[in-house]
């Protein structure tokens, strides 16, 4: 079965192109963006971006296809971090 191909518009103004299942910190980077990290597993939140109004913790998760084929990116902003 072959993987969607997704658009990702970042806050940055910048897209890059990513296929279901990649990784999204390797896409932030081709977008000269950096997430923040803190536990990478998952438990601590510093990772965590808005994917079309739905938070995420990319440590955890891949980009996923769920019937969108552009996803738009927003970085949450946490008091603690």
């Amino acid at each position: 079965m072959k993987k969607k191909q997704l658009k990702i518009n970042w806050p940055n103004n910048k897209v890059t192109f990513a296929l279901d299942g990649d990784d999204w910190f390797k896409n932030a980077s081709k977008a000269s963006l950096e997430i923040p990290t803190g536990c990478l597993t998952g438990s601590c939140g510093a990772c965590e971006i808005d994917v079309n109004g739905e938070t995420i913790r990319p440590c955890v998760n891949s980009i996923e296809y769920k019937n969108k084929s552009e996803l738009n990116v927003e970085f949450t902003s946490d008091p603690f971090w």
